[in-house]
């Protein structure tokens, strides 16, 4: 074995402390939040910046915890997500793969369209405005169908299966397969990776979704959690009176903040191990192979 040279070296040296400078950067912010969240409210006052709690205290956690309907509105965000998450998969999937075959007439036509809406849209207020019309306030619906394609993640997939094997597809026909069987049989099996990307993403969209819910949504029997942590993070502030108080307990606004970040982050990160293999492969959809 070769003996490497010493600018080899200091270049895997540079390399490493640049590695570690990156990762503390980013691990320093979670750690941040997450201590801010259980610090007591006597070292907050000592102490402007907490990476590690002397004393923890689950106060904030007890005053976000402390109604019930914060319950409520983490079971309308995973039902939101889940569903929503289908829906789109579904939706998406079946728009690409048809615009994915050579022999679709107009499908250049169609691809433009698609595109155009990535660069301009109706508005906020047209969009309120159909909405409306077609009844959807106040419902689920509301919070599915204005954004059940995404047109970025359409165009990505469409990429993806214009690479999978035509002879598949055409084996599958002398089989006496039709073009949704073959595409439920062969394409989605073999498009795991992509379908558990766009899973991932449309997933992490519906539980982050905060203005699509304050603009179509006055029930707040189905608020989602991020409308409710909202509400919270302003009770803790003084921004407004609610006749369900939360809790008597008196806890610093920043500790509350900090909670509320947590409480929102938490699940998505969760997830995110169980799709890391699928997401590292699905990340270079559509890319140019040499």
């Amino acid at each position: 074995m070769r003996e490497r040279s010493l600018g080899s070296k200091v270049f895997d040296a540079a390399n490493h402390f640049v590695l570690l400078l990156v990762g503390i950067v980013t691990v320093l912010p979670f750690l941040y939040v997450i201590s801010g969240s259980l610090v007591s409210s006597e070292e907050l006052l000592v102490k402007k910046v907490v990476l590690i709690p002397t004393h923890i205290s689950w106060d904030a956690y007890r005053y976000i915890f402390s109604s019930k309907i914060i319950y409520q509105s983490l079971l309308n965000t995973v039902f939101i997500t889940v569903v929503g998450t289908f829906i789109n998969l579904l939706l998406t999937t079946l728009m690409a793969y048809p615009l994915a075959k050579k022999k679709l007439r107009g499908r250049n036509k169609i691809m433009l369209m698609i595109v155009i809406t990535m660069l301009f849209n109706g508005g906020m207020i047209p969009t309120y405005l159909v909405v409306k019309s077609l009844g959807m306030l106040d419902t689920y619906w509301s919070l599915w169908l204005p954004i059940a394609i995404s047109a970025f993640n359409l165009v990505l997939l469409r990429n993806f299966f214009q690479q999978l094997p035509e002879e598949l597809e055409e084996s599958a026909k002398i089989d006496g397969c039709n073009d949704l069987r073959i595409l439920y049989r062969i394409v989605v099996p073999l498009s795991l990776p992509a379908m558990a990307t766009f899973a991932l993403f449309y997933a992490v969209g519906h539980w982050n979704s905060y203005f699509s819910a304050v603009i179509y949504i006055n029930n707040s029997n189905i608020w989602p959690i991020q409308v409710w942590l909202r509400q919270i993070v302003m009770l803790s502030t003084g921004g407004f009176t609610d006749a369900n108080a939360l809790s008597e307990v008196v806890v610093p606004p920043e500790s509350i903040k900090y909670a509320v970040i947590v409480v929102a982050a938490v699940p998505v990160l969760l997830l995110y191990p169980f799709l890391q293999k699928h997401f590292a492969k699905g990340v270079l959809l559509g890319s140019v192979k040499g």
